[in-house]
């Protein structure tokens, strides 16, 4: 049996999304404000939670809509409470999991191609998941988990991994 490429995206965006919702409401439950998370950031010239937690947000739902060769939704950036970016998270996750797994058959040799001003970047699906978008996820979902913490958040490692399933 191979491993399929949608074996290591839609689980893994879903799990580390879900954890981080759960992470958020431990911190809250804990008695650390909203205002102070949402202006939470780790130094001056990195962005704050809020904007941390819609960049993981939009690297998953755009990891597995380019896989499948569609488009992602759209989601603005215009989240201002933590119930807001929660509920994108919820969204994500629906949106993540509503890609039929048949769409990413043959996804690890589609191309994909991501356009930036000047720029572009080219890469097989599978190097794009591995080598891009699950780095690129993980470094956003780590950053909002540090912010948290530092802002006086009882979580750990295994609130970071969800624990055992």
């Amino acid at each position: 049996m191979t491993f399929a490429i949608q074996q290591a995206a839609a689980p893994v965006f879903t799990r580390a999304l879900n954890n981080l919702s759960a992470m958020i409401d431990k911190t809250l439950a804990a008695g650390v404000s909203e205002a102070t998370l949402l202006e939470a950031r780790l130094a001056p010239d990195m962005h704050p939670l809020p904007r941390q937690i819609q960049m993981a947000s939009d690297s998953a739902k755009g990891a597995v809509a380019r896989l499948a060769g569609v488009e992602p939704p759209a989601m603005p950036d215009t989240e201002t409470t933590i119930a807001e970016l929660k509920a994108r998270i919820a969204a994500t996750i629906a949106y993540v999991n509503s890609i039929d797994a048949a769409a990413l058959d043959g996804a690890e040799d589609r191309e994909v191609v991501l356009k930036f001003p000047g720029a572009e970047m080219k890469f097989t699906g599978a190097d794009f998941l591995t080598g891009f978008a699950l780095p690129n996820f993980y470094f956003h979902i780590t950053i909002a988990y540090a912010l948290l913490r530092a802002n006086g958040a009882p979580i750990g490692k295994m609130d970071f991994l969800g624990g055992a399933r």
